[in-house]
């Protein structure tokens, strides 16, 4: 029995293999997709208990996909990783409602534990509820703070 089902979306094919391979290891049921349309239709239809997607794909960027999944499941965790490890990147992935940002360059196919390990911190952990809306310096407080932590898990 899978320990959970975790969606991956992802227009590099390779980067597609190996968290499709790392995490089967592990013990997930994993479904891949190269676009966000079809990761839509999945999100939309209930499936997945977490998912992990690129910022950029040829349909449709992650950051405008992501208010719709936080929208209809404010409760699914969605973990965004990039190649573009920018410090504005990791902000933006926060405010929009991200639970986790991730650099591209932390993926290896030596890295499969490491993915294992924080699919399954993640599943386990609770949740944040959605935000609130409060004053934007209390936002912007928070935003620094995952992207510190981002940027943290990075060095690592």
């Amino acid at each position: 029995m899978p320990a959970g089902s975790i969606l991956v979306a992802d227009d590099d094919a390779a980067i597609r293999t190996v968290l499709n391979q790392a995490l089967s290891r592990a013990g997930y049921e994993v479904r891949s997709t190269s676009n966000a349309a079809t990761l839509w239709r999945w999100v939309s239809q209930g499936d997945g208990d977490l998912v992990i997607t690129d910022v950029v794909m040829p349909d449709e960027n992650a950051f405008d996909l992501l208010p719709r999944i936080k929208k209809l499941r404010p409760q699914l965790p969605v973990i965004i990783m990039s190649a573009q490890n920018t410090f504005m990147t990791a902000v933006r992935a926060s405010e929009r409602g991200a639970y986790e940002y991730l650099p591209k360059r932390s993926i290896s196919r030596n890295s499969s534990a490491s993915w294992a390990a924080l699919c399954r911190s993640r599943r386990n952990a609770r949740v944040p509820p959605p935000r609130r809306k409060t004053s934007t310096p209390s936002r912007s407080s928070a935003a620094r703070r995952r992207c510190r932590r981002s940027i943290a898990y990075s060095l690592v």
